[in-house]
């Protein structure tokens, strides 16, 4: 049976694409090797970037899925967050906005992969 889930972003540089992540999520790696990080999310979920699959990634190619950052929180942190994220520079894909299921935006890691912060379900 499947103890953990983990996520996996594609990536060109696996050590700054960790920092990055590190950043946003306050957290250091839980695991390294040259080319694939994991961060431990908690119980049964791992954020992991790797560099072996792609090579040369472009942030024009359009991506299909996105990691989404679950708050337990309302718009107020939602809105926090955007701005904290604003202010490190990050790529800003969409500004918050009411979505149906509450208040999120979308944002871009360096190799175009896409992070949304929402309201947790």
């Amino acid at each position: 049976m499947t103890t953990s889930v983990v996520s996996i972003v594609y990536v060109n540089d696996a050590p700054a694409a960790a920092r990055f992540y590190g950043d946003l999520l306050g957290m250091s790696p839980s695991f390294e090797t040259p080319g694939y990080i994991t961060f431990d999310l908690g119980p049964g979920a791992d954020l992991a970037v790797w560099s072996g699959q792609f090579e040369d990634l472009s942030a024009d190619v359009p991506r299909t899925s996105e990691v989404c950052l679950a708050i337990d929180s309302g718009p107020d942190e939602v809105n926090a967050i955007f701005k904290q994220w604003q202010s490190k520079g990050v790529t800003i894909l969409q500004e918050p906005h009411d979505a149906g299921f509450g208040l999120t935006f979308l944002a871009a890691d360096p190799d175009g992969n896409r992070i949304r912060v929402a309201p947790q379900g």
